[in-house]
C-alpha cells in the first residue's frame, strides 16, 4: 500500500499518541505533534478510514485508533503486550518513544559500521551529529550507541554510525560462577592470606570459621590494614562481614548491576539456599573476551 508523506506522518504520530495515552487519539492532537492544521488531518483521516487503517471512536472522549493495518502499512510488528527498549538523546531520555526495530547496514565494511533505529515515538527533535543511544533490549539487554548521520521521517527512522555495542550472554550466574572456592581460615595472618591470594590469582575469598562463611577478604582489606600499620591483625579482624550473595539462577545482566551498584569484586553465588560458588568481575570479562 502505498501512502503520501502526510498519511504516513499521521499514522505514525496516531501510534505514538496511541501509545503513550492507551486511549483514543483526537486529531488536533495528531496536528500539534506533526505541526499540521487540524482541517488538513481530518480530511485524510476519512481517507485512512476507507483505506482500513484508521477507525472512528464516537463521543466525548473518542477520536481515532489505529488497526493491525496501520501497523503493516508501516511496517512495523504490532505487539499486545510490549517491553519498552529506551531512547536516550544526548543522554536524555526520550520520553514516550521506543525501538522497534534496529538494524546493522554496514557488517562487512573494514573501518564502519553503520545501523539504523525504527522508532515508535517522535524523532523530529534529533539532528546531526547527536548522540543516541537504544536498548537495553528485554531479553539480551543489548545496548547500541552512536552518532545520528541522518533520518528518514517518512520510515520514522535514525541513521546512526556505531561507537559502541553491549550484549550479555543469556545465561544464569550458574554458568559462569566457580566452584573451585579458595577459603580463607578466620584465624590467617595477613602475611599468609596475601600469599593464598596470589598463588590463585584471585583478588578476595570468603572467610571461614568452623563450617560457617562469616565475612570476605580482599587485598584492599589487605592495604588498609597495612596502610594503618595493622600488621599482626588476623583475618576476621579486616575482613569485611556483609555477605553480599546471589542465586545461581539469577542473569548475568542482574549480577553485573549488583557489581556496579554495590562497587564490590565479587559475589557469592548460593545453589539452593547453600553458599557453594563464587563470580567475580575477572570471571565474566574472561567469558566476555575469549572470542
Amino acid at each position: 500500500m502505498e501512502l503520501t508523506p502526510i498519511q504516513k506522518d499521521i499514522l505514525i504520530a496516531l501510534i505514538n499518541l496511541q501509545r503513550e495515552k492507551s486511549r483514543a487519539v483526537k486529531g488536533e492532537e495528531i496536528a500539534d505533534l506533526i505541526n499540521r492544521n487540524p482541517g488538513t488531518v481530518r480530511n485524510q483521516m476519512q481517507s485512512l478510514k476507507v483505506l482500513g487503517l484508521v477507525e472512528g471512536v464516537p463521543g466525548p472522549k473518542g477520536g481515532y485508533k489505529a488497526t493491525g493495518g496501520a501497523y503493516e502499512a508501516l511496517s512495523i510488528t504490532s505487539m499486545e503486550n510490549e517491553a519498552v527498549v529506551p531512547i536516550y538523546l544526548n543522554g536524555n531520555l526520550m520520553e514516550g518513544a521506543t525501538a522497534a526495530e534496529v538494524s546493522f547496514t554496514t557488517v562487512r565494511h573494514p573501518d564502519l559500521c553503520q545501523g539504523t533505529i525504527k522508532v515508535l515515538g517522535n524523532i523530529k527533535g534529533f539532528e546531526q551529529g547527536d548522540k543516541v543511544q537504544m536498548g537495553p533490549t528485554p531479553v539480551n539487554k543489548l545496548v547500541v550507541c552512536g552518532e545520528v548521520v541522518g533520518r528518514d521521517d517518512t520510515k520514522n527512522t535514525l541513521v546512526f554510525s556505531i561507537t559502541e555495542m553491549i550484549s550479555l550472554p543469556k545465561k544464569p550466574v550458574k554458568d559462569y560462577a566457580r566452584m573451585d572456592v579458595v577459603f580463607i581460615n578466620s584465624t590467617s595472618s595477613i602475611q599468609e592470606t596475601a600469599r593464598i591470594l596470589v598463588e590463585n590469582s584471585i583478588h578476595g575469598a570468603p572467610v571461614m570459621e568452623g563450617d560457617e562463611i562469616i565475612g570476605v577478604v580482599t587485598f584492599t582489606d589487605i592495604g588498609d590494614a597495612v596502610a594503618c600499620g595493622n600488621m599482626t591483625a588476623k583475618v576476621k579482624d579486616i575482613m569485611t562481614m556483609e555477605l553480599i550473595t546471589v542465586d545461581s539462577e539469577t542473569s548475568l545482566y542482574d549480577a553485573v548491576k549488583m557489581f556496579d551498584k554495590r562497587d564490590i569484586g565479587f559475589l557469592l553465588v548460593s545453589f539452593d539456599g547453600v553458599l557453594k560458588g563464587l563470580l567475580s568481575k575477572k570471571d565474566i570479562f574472561h567469558e566476555l573476551t575469549i572470542y
